[in-house]
């Protein structure tokens, strides 16, 4: 397992190309950089405002932004740094280095995570299939450690590559430290980017995007309902993901489908889930309409 997953980091590294978006959100195909990894000390966070606000409604089709706020400013990821932890993961079904019924072996740090969890026990193991459906609908923090560890040997290590993905994707601004979205003042995103990210796995991953609408799941005699509450309740509704830490705020990513029409939105900082929901229900209805028809355009 040890020289699988440091076959797979290497991998998880040279997949790494790089493009930029424009002022409207189109990624554009640039030449891939050098990978280098980005390591901020500590000492060296930057300063993000607490709870605060930003969102960003971009037309899924084109990258057209139709709507934006703060989409540039600093904010803390929480768990919609799972959103990157499963792109990479997706990265590895695809290319058939694994499948859903590979077994990821789970840790002592991994089971030791704090919730939101399923509570893994150290030495078994979980299949592919149900790590991504734990973090799709429960948002576990123990699973994403076990992906990371299995896929290059250390979440820091696949943090590391995290960021390198972002950074090919035109994500600018984002840091990614852990591989959950667990409080540390150097994992940073903004609401652009993250919308960047949405666009990225709802066009690349179809197959694998249809986990993020799953509405409930079970492990180990428990059943859990997916935290998108938006899920069944708004009419095109079907994904991306939710997230919260105390410094963020309420975060959600939308893949909104509908009439033809198709839009990411993204909401960090809300104030509590129920007026986050509001915000972006509110979003959806407003610029859902002013989508474009037609076929997507490839991001890559």
């Amino acid at each position: 397992m040890r020289r699988l997953s440091v076959l797979i980091a290497a991998l998880l590294v040279a997949g790494c190309t790089s493009s930029q978006p424009d002022r409207n959100g189109v990624v554009q195909p640039a030449a891939a950089p050098a990978y280098e990894p980005v390591i901020i000390t500590p000492a060296e966070a930057p300063a993000v405002s607490r709870r605060a606000y930003a969102a960003i409604v971009v037309d899924a089709k084109t990258g057209k932004v139709l709507h934006e706020e703060e989409a540039e400013s600093l904010r803390y990821p929480a768990s919609l740094t799972k959103m990157m932890t499963l792109y990479l993961l997706f990265e590895q079904l695809d290319s058939g280095r694994m499948n859903t019924n590979s077994a990821l072996s789970v840790s002592a740090k991994a089971a030791a995570r704090p919730p939101a969890k399923i509570g893994v026990k150290a030495g078994t193991s979980i299949t592919v299939d149900t790590a991504i459906r734990a973090l799709a609908v429960r948002s576990a923090n123990d699973v994403a450690v076990v992906i990371s560890e299995n896929l290059a040997g250390s979440e820091e290590a696949y943090a590391q590559a995290m960021t390198s993905k972002a950074r090919s994707l035109g994500m600018r601004n984002t840091v990614f430290v852990n591989a959950s979205g667990l409080p540390d003042k150097r994992q940073v995103t903004t609401a652009r980017d993250m919308a960047i990210l949405g666009r990225a796995l709802s066009s690349r991953f179809p197959r694998y995007f249809a986990y993020f609408s799953t509405p409930e799941f079970s492990y180990g005699g428990r059943k859990w309902r997916n935290t998108n509450k938006l899920l069944g309740k708004v009419d095109g509704v079907n994904g991306i993901k939710t997230g919260y830490i105390r410094d963020s705020g309420f975060n959600l990513v939308t893949n909104v489908q509908r009439g033809g029409k198709h839009i990411i939105a993204v909401v960090i900082g809300g104030r509590s889930g129920s007026s986050r929901n509001a915000k972006m229900t509110e979003l959806i209805e407003e610029y859902l309409p002013e989508a474009s028809g037609g076929s997507i355009l490839s991001i890559f």
